[in-house]
């Protein structure tokens, strides 16, 4: 069985690839960036060597926590994605659960990134082993340690496979990413805060407690490398044998299990505040459309509870690191914050897919599709004004007067008109598909990051330059400028509407193939 899931994983990858100039160049990327972090990685701990021991010890060991952290969550991210996380894609093979365990294992270390990961680990060789000795543990430890990993990994992604399959728990786990990654900016904050104390005092303190946990068995077996890290090495292989134990009866439950995801959903008709305001019509329904999704969509939710996080830590961050009450303090996260929504519109067809064959039928001119852009506009602006006004409280509240909100206010709106315009016009110039709606943190198909990326960073840039000319004079102190802001920011929204209707209705049947590519 682990000859023909290998087999199997490189077929996929491999056909994956097959006459998709896109899908090439981004498994290209993403074999360059593999090997950058691998060589990144082993660098960084093999100079662990020139540190004092016990200062190698610590780092070590919290290295080592650190790479099992990432292979018990990133899976989660990736679930929906890659089949071979989900144990229902390979319920009908006649295979017993042990022979599917041990192809999945197999499976799960066929890749660039798991040999990346590998190669980091074992960059502890070189850093933390002392003698004859600690190499010889070292060896062991390196193989037990990515073999904790990987198991981990799999019990994870097998015990929630039902729950990820469903739409409340793809909520709660996108709400329990952004908290993690919000908690992993805390020691960040402290040091900003001016509470940091000794650094190595910290490096200490934090290791002597993950000392005790199974990677820091593993790392402190290779800095030992006497009857101790024997011991614990015994021990880290126990846990594992045990965890892959679970992982087993865990995939025998699963692939019995009746899936939750696949019930029906009831249907009913509603009428909202969009029905009763706006006349009936194409920019009407495409609002509503577009709040349905913002509400239904895991995905949506996410990228709005971001853009307040983050902007939101921003804004703590400033204020600790002694900034002052400048106008960069009120201003600068709600611009923040309309600059990270404005990148979320990027690409506005591609959550549509395959279904946006039905605009294409039934628009006859570019008039049609700039109508179809408003509305999705439209659809952002009534969740992201009132946002916006929150975070410029938020930042006014920080620099500790409230003199600066109607300046924030504005020049935020601003900010959000350039990015809506910039994305309306990459949505037709650099489409791409959006996976399914399976995970909330996937933003492109298998093979097409790279495309996302150009999207992505081109609208960042153009909508930075764009903005700069009002933005940057009201956070040097000039706030009557910020009443400019708006029209000028209104004004780059109805060009980017205009020009993307001009481009976009003649390259629909173009549009329509990039946003419907299958994954």
């Amino acid at each position: 069985m682990v000859g023909l899931f290998v087999a199997l994983k490189l077929r996929l990858i491999s056909g994956g690839l097959r006459g998709d100039a896109q899908r090439i160049l981004g498994f290209v990327f993403s074999v360059l960036a593999a090997l950058l972090v691998a060589a990144a990685g082993f660098l960084l701990l093999a100079l662990l060597r020139m540190a004092p021991p016990q200062v190698a010890a610590d780092v070590g060991v919290i290295a080592f926590t650190g790479l099992l952290v990432f292979w018990a969550t990133v899976p989660l991210l990736a679930f929906g994605v890659d089949d071979t996380l989900d144990p229902a894609k390979l319920a009908l093979f006649p295979l017993r659960t042990r022979q599917l365990a041990a192809g999945m294992f197999a499976a799960s270390v066929t890749g660039v990134w798991p040999i990346a990961s590998l190669l980091v680990t074992a960059g502890a060789l070189a850093g933390l082993a002392r003698g004859a000795g600690g190499v010889l543990l070292g060896v062991v430890a390196v193989l037990l340690q990515f073999a904790l990993c990987i198991v981990t990994s799999r019990l994870i992604t097998t015990a929630l496979s039902g729950l990820l399959r469903s739409r409340r728990g793809r909520d709660l786990l996108a709400v329990g990413v952004i908290v993690f990654v919000l908690m992993a900016q805390l020691p960040n904050l402290i040091v900003n805060r001016g509470l940091s104390g000794d650094p190595l005092a910290l490096l200490s303190s934090l290791a002597a407690v993950l000392r005790w946990t199974p990677p820091g068995w593993a790392a402190h077996a290779i800095s030992d490398g006497g009857l101790t890290g024997v011991l614990e090495l015994a021990a880290l292989a126990l846990l594992v044998l045990a965890l892959g134990w679970l992982w087993i009866k865990a995939l025998g439950r699963a692939l019995v299990t009746t899936d939750a995801s696949t019930q029906a959903a009831s249907v009913r008709r509603s009428s909202g505040l969009i029905d009763r305001f706006l006349p009936d019509g194409r920019v009407a329904a495409v609002v509503g459309k577009e709040l349905k999704y913002a509400r239904r969509d895991p995905r949506g939710r996410v990228g709005w509870f971001a853009s307040i996080a983050v902007t939101g830590v921003l804004a703590f961050s400033m204020n600790g690191q002694g900034a002052g009450s400048g106008p960069g303090v009120a201003i600068g996260p709600a611009c923040l914050g309309a600059l990270m929504i404005g990148m979320q519109q990027c690409n506005i067809f591609g959550i549509d897919g395959r279904s946006l064959w039905m605009n294409a039928v039934v628009y006859g001119n570019d008039r049609d599709l700039r109508g179809d852009v408003a509305g999705r506009h439209l659809g952002v602006a009534i969740i992201a004004v009132p946002l916006l006004i929150l975070l410029s409280v938020l930042g006014g509240l920080f620099a500790g007067t409230l003199a600066w909100v109607l300046p924030a206010v504005l020049t935020a709106w601003g900010v959000l008109g350039i990015g809506l315009g910039v994305g309306a016009l990459t949505s037709v110039l650099v489409p791409y598909t959006v996976p399914d709606r399976l995970n909330a943190f996937t933003g492109a198909a298998p093979g097409q990051g790279g495309v996302a990326f150009v999207a992505s960073f081109g609208a960042l840039i153009v909508t930075a330059l764009l903005a700069l000319p009002v933005a940057l004079p009201v956070l040097l102190g000039f706030a009557w400028l910020s009443a400019v802001a708006l029209p000028y920011g209104l004004a780059v929204a109805w060009g980017g509407r205009v020009l993307a209707g001009k481009v976009g209705y003649p390259r629909l049947p173009e549009l329509l193939s990039a946003v419907s590519k299958p994954t």
